[in-house]
């Protein structure tokens, strides 16, 4: 634009000056928008892994089981039934398990009787996680490594989640907790080591990282997710598109196979005879805890001892860095670094 100027000479406008404009990867309207979709899911992958290698993690045992229930009192095991999976919330009162009075005034539902009932049974469900936790904490602090081995890991949640992750707390060991942002209100339990608490947006990551670090999966009773991230695992065993072999223990016989019948589908020919040795029952801590052993030596720490991987921790300087020169397929093992083809 050009204005006449006193001595008639016409005279530039210059325009405004500008802001600086944003660094693309501090941009929040692109990154959160669906063009920065493809970063985000990317961050996804390596913020966790650059902490999993910050705190010298090699590999875990994933616990899975319902987030709906929670110790209110541990010394009666009276249990409050959440609103929702993860929720912070107590599900509306005509929801909740009977209460004594309850019950001795004839004021229960039939639904809130049933309830009462598998609460004591869901509360022995929540102490076996627990302790199963904890004693496989302690075993896998014993095994000589310069990285932590078998760390117990869970969706981050209340319920069997949170026990998991307390037994191994209270065991003196590190123990992740992989949440998930969820539509209401929702928070990661108190017992996940701080440096391992992690939050995802995408379902499809945050189940890549359980499949990707396990080397075995405690399945206890629960609903809807602990089925898919069950039932995801054993097909990926199943259809060999795991490079690894891992342990996977259903915890609870008499609740699973009121659950579901798969001897069923061996009947009809919808899977093989051979896939039911894909998982194995457990209905004590101590059952459990010889199965995972079994397996993990078996599968893993025997050809490491054999390879010479299993390194002293004593031979190990202070601010050594572990990861130094280390390649991907060091860190996550050649069954992590790829998948199989």
């Amino acid at each position: 634009m050009k204005n006449e100027g006193p001595d008639n000479k016409e005279q530039e406008v210059v325009p405004a000056a500008l802001e600086q404009a944003p660094l693309a990867y501090e941009n929040h309207d692109f990154l959160n928008s669906a063009d920065g979709r493809p970063i985000r899911i990317v961050a996804e992958y390596l913020e966790p892994l650059a902490r999993f290698r910050r705190e010298q993690i090699q590999d875990t045992v994933v616990f899975f089981g319902s987030a709906r229930f929670r110790g209110r009192e541990e010394a009666d095991h009276a249990l409050e039934l959440l609103a929702n999976t993860g929720s912070c919330q107590a599900a509306p009162s005509h929801e909740q398990p009977a209460s004594a009075p309850e019950i001795a005034t004839g004021q229960a539902t039939e639904l809130q009787l049933k309830r009462a009932a598998a609460a004591v049974e869901m509360a022995r469900y929540y102490e076996d996680a627990r302790r199963l936790a904890g004693m496989l904490t302690v075993w896998a602090k014993r095994i000589p490594s310069r990285r932590h081995r078998f760390v117990v890991t869970s969706g981050g949640g209340p319920g069997i989640m949170e026990a998991a992750n307390r037994g191994a707390h209270e065991a003196g060991g590190k123990t992740i907790g992989l949440n998930i942002r969820l539509p209401f209100e929702q928070a990661p339990n108190p017992y996940i080591t701080p440096s391992l608490n992690f939050e995802f947006h995408y379902f499809f990551m945050r189940k890549l990282w359980f499949a990707y670090m396990s080397k075995a999966l405690v399945v206890f009773p629960g609903g809807f997710g602990t089925l898919d991230e069950m039932f995801e695992i054993l097909t990926l065993a199943q259809t060999q598109k795991l490079a690894k072999k891992i342990t996977v223990v259903i915890y609870g016989s008499e609740y699973w196979k009121k659950v579901f019948n798969l001897d069923a589908l061996v009947d009809t020919g919808a899977i093989s005879p051979k896939d039911i040795e894909l998982f194995q029952y457990a209905d004590t801590p101590e059952q459990a805890l010889d199965m995972l052993k079994h397996g993990l030596t078996e599968n893993f720490l025997l050809a490491e001892a054999a390879a010479g991987k299993l390194a002293e921790n004593e031979d190990m300087k202070p601010g050594e860095d572990l990861m130094a020169g280390w390649t991907v397929e060091d860190f996550l093992g050649p069954e992590l670094a790829k998948t199989s083809k």
